[in-house]
Formats: structure tokens, C-alpha cells, sequence
């Protein structure tokens, strides 16, 4: 599995081993636990998160993981984002500090 992760002008493929997000499924339904309480994105609360919010949740922590170069995390959040969001190949997200306009791009949704 591949997510193409867009930053300003920049793009990298993030892929994953076969069998990768199956094997993260525990560690993901802990962030889905912890995200259920509500989150904040950016200057607002949100207390019910939708599938594409919790994924852009996850977008934001690829984005830290890339400043920190942890790989680990980055293959994580980009794991959660695929499992989350079937048929998902793309991620642009947004670096001016505004979590809920990161976009996703699902072929079979266009």
C-alpha cells in the first residue's frame, strides 16, 4: 500500500509492507479511542470527528513526523489514513496552520 503525500510543492511516497496496517490495527483503534473524546484542530474544538477529520488528525502528525524525521510515526499516521479512508491515494496537507483544510483525493469519489 502507497499514500503520495503533498506538502507545499514537495511529494513523497510513503509506502508500507504488506501486511503493515493490519498488524498497527490495535494501535489505531487507540488513537480512534482517544480521538472519540474530541479533538482540537487548530483553533476549534470538535467533539464528534468525522472519518476525514480523524484522518486529517493523522495528516497533521505526518507532517511532525516529517519535520523529526520519524519514520516510524510517519508510516503509522500514513497507515491509520489508508485504513480509514478506503480507496485514498492522496494527501495534500495544509501547513498554514489550518488542520481542517487538508484534502484528500479518492479516485473512485471524483
Amino acid at each position: 500500500m502507497k499514500l503520495n503525500v503533498f506538502i507545499d510543492d514537495e511529494m513523497r511516497v510513503v509506502e508500507l509492507p504488506e501486511g503493515f496496517v493490519e498488524e498497527a490495527e490495535d494501535f489505531f483503534a487507540k488513537m480512534d479511542a482517544d480521538m472519540d473524546r474530541g479533538w482540537q484542530m487548530s483553533r476549534t474544538w470538535v467533539d464528534d470527528l468525522t472519518p476525514e477529520m480523524r484522518c486529517q488528525v493523522a495528516a497533521d502528525r505526518i507532517l511532525t513526523a516529517l519535520h523529526q524525521d520519524n519514520e516510524k510515526m510517519l508510516m503509522l499516521m500514513a497507515g491509520y489514513i489508508l485504513s480509514r479512508l478506503p480507496g485514498v491515494t492522496d494527501v495534500r496537507i495544509d501547513t498554514n496552520g489550518e488542520m481542517l483544510e487538508t484534502e484528500f483525493i479518492i479516485p473512485s469519489r471524483l
